[in-house]
């Protein structure tokens, strides 16, 4: 089963068109989105667990330039 998840970006001023078209390269993005709001740039993306989940926000989203704050919020099916 694969684990998805949003996350939710902060970045620094005009920075959201960027870090959304660099999160957007990532494997494991399926879709990455400028929006207003409280939030930047919300993020589709899958993984095979949990771990992996955490690598792909840990070691490469999170490295970007621009980033300030990420919030992650896996998919629950109820």
């Amino acid at each position: 089963m694969v684990v998805q998840a949003y996350i939710l970006i902060q970045t620094d001023v005009g920075k959201a068109a960027e870090v959304a078209r660099e999160v957007g390269q990532i494997p494991g993005v399926a879709l990455a989105e400028d929006v207003t709001g409280p939030y930047d740039v919300i993020v589709r993306a899958e993984a095979r667990n949990v771990d992996e989940l955490g690598q792909l926000v840990v070691s490469k989203v999170q490295n970007l330039e621009g980033i300030t704050r990420t919030l992650t919020c896996p998919v629950v099916h109820i």
